[in-house]
């Protein structure tokens, strides 16, 4: 597949996305979401380009990346099409070198379920518990200079973000805690901003809860995405309105999935 085609692709993935979500049918957001959270790294377009092509994709990667992990691709297995930044020198507007991106070019990875070798080590697949994982988004949420706390009532929430401040519902299981900070923290990083507040409360909402769903999707979590049918009210299909949430979705996930995997945790003592 070519540049050319695997732009089309994409933008044809995002209409589709955009149709499907104005026809009622919210499965095709979840699957989006659902590669969004093992793809964090990935733009929002190469998040779309590996789930229109291979939806069940759990951890992708270049040919020779592969050879290094000790894997090979197996015979015949046909690439996942994605879009990477070609970097290099150019001058600005006064003559000055800089480095930037210079375009795009087409390149081919491959699933892990597409090769054979080595085993690998899985550190995100748990069973409805977030383990340390909870404990190094707090971490983080301390690092960014938020106050968290906690209280006995909420009028009804689990959580509320006040700029600069979250709170979360006393007595949360380590599930609804972890899914609730993530939620409270997507608010303070997405929508505290003045170009931020004319968005309608509906798609703040939205925006918080599907960011909420990836973080917690990719520690293991289930069930936390509630409201995604409400995305057809909230876009009514305009896929310009759905790529600049989109957007906001995956910068929000990548940077609190990154700063949770940055967390350095203080080790168990060691008992008598």
């Amino acid at each position: 597949m070519k540049k050319e085609e695997a732009k089309s692709l994409c933008d044809s993935a995002l209409s589709e996305l955009a149709a499907a979500l104005a026809a009622g049918k919210s499965e095709e957001l979840t699957r989006y979401l659902n590669t969004m959270s093992r793809f964090h790294h990935y733009s929002f377009g190469n998040c779309l380009l590996i789930a229109r092509q291979r939806p069940t994709a759990t951890r992708v990667a270049g040919f020779q990346a592969w050879k290094k992990l000790g894997r090979s691709v197996k015979k015949g297995e046909k690439g996942i099409c994605i879009l990477a930044p070609m970097v290099g020198k150019k001058e600005d507007e006064e003559g000055n070198e800089t480095k930037g991106v210079l375009g795009y070019r087409a390149v081919h990875v491959f699933d892990l379920a597409q090769t054979e070798g080595d085993e690998l080590p899985d550190i995100n697949r748990l069973s409805g518990e977030p383990g340390d994982h909870l404990e190094r988004l707090v971490q983080y949420v301390s690092s960014l200079g938020i106050e968290l706390g906690y209280e006995e009532h909420l009028d009804g929430a689990d959580g509320v973000s006040m700029g600069g401040r979250i709170y979360l519902l006393s007595g949360l299981n380590q599930a609804e805690a972890y899914n609730t900070l993530a939620h409270e923290l997507a608010h303070e990083l997405m929508h505290k901003a003045e170009d931020r507040k004319t968005l309608s409360k509906t798609v703040k909402e939205l925006e918080a809860e599907s960011v909420a769903y990836v973080v917690s999707h990719a520690a293991g979590l289930s069930g936390a995405l509630k409201q995604s049918k409400d995305y057809i009210q909230c876009h009514q299909g305009d896929p310009e309105q759905l790529t600049a949430s989109l957007g906001r979705i995956q910068q929000a996930a990548s940077q609190i999935l990154t700063g949770i995997e940055a967390q350095q945790l203080e080790p168990e003592p060691l008992s008598a």
